[in-house]
């Protein structure tokens, strides 16, 4: 099952670029909290406590208790949003849960073992499936999503309808793959031919006879008949 966390936010009032860049430069990272009717509520978190918190936990499938004044939320987190380049946490989004309703949530997936195709005939494992949506009861969610892989052989795929899962309702196509081994890619060599280099025969220079080229005038000098 999904394992659970503790967090501690407080209520915001600044809102929009310049509030939430305040926030950061204080070491606090802004977020929200909503779901079951309530408005969207703006909230603020240690910065360093949520990296903590939520070192090697998945945001989509990781449950919360969120405490906000003393009141303490059932919490499913939405979203995380990161910088590009720092990789530090943006904003973050709660979403309340209650026990005995069910919510939708994407379930990432691992790959176990190494597959028969690849060990065996050099073939590579391609995951065309990274998460897989289901809808389940919050205190049934699972972490992630294992899928055994060791006895696939060249083209050999597993399939949604293929994953073994109990308490949970799948929002996705049976037939779709997950994963799939596919033959090792084999590069086309261009054997390199000399290209033979045309031999230059320079055009044959045919001249007139002397004194029969055009518009040649007799010698300065010669005596006139007579």
């Amino acid at each position: 099952m999904a394992s659970t966390i503790s967090l501690t936010a407080e209520r915001r009032t600044g809102s929009g670029k310049g509030a939430a860049r305040k926030l950061r430069q204080g070491g606090r990272v802004p977020g929200v909290i909503y779901g079951h009717g309530r408005p969207t509520e703006p909230l603020s978190l240690s910065g360093r406590e949520l990296e903590t918190a939520l070192m090697g936990h998945a945001s989509g499938s990781t449950l919360v208790d969120l405490t906000i004044d003393g009141s303490t939320l059932k919490t499913l987190i939405r979203e995380v949003q990161r910088h590009p380049v720092r990789s530090a946490i943006m904003h973050i989004d709660f979403f309340e849960i209650h026990a005995g309703e069910t919510i939708r949530v994407e379930i990432p997936i691992l790959l176990e073992g190494l597959p028969d195709g690849v060990k065996n005939a050099g073939g590579v494992l391609d995951q065309i499936m990274r998460t897989l949506r289901i809808e389940v009861l919050p205190e049934r969610m699972p972490e992630h999503i294992k899928v055994d892989v060791t006895h696939l052989t060249i083209g050999k795929s597993v399939h949604v309808g293929d994953i073994p899962l109990e308490g949970v309702t799948v929002l996705a196509d049976p037939g779709d793959t997950v994963c799939t081994v596919v033959p090792p890619r084999v590069e086309e060599v261009v054997p390199t031919t000399g290209v033979p280099v045309e031999e230059v025969t320079e055009p044959e220079l045919i001249r007139k006879p002397r004194g029969e080229e055009e518009g040649e005038e007799p010698g300065e000098g010669a005596e006139a008949e007579g």
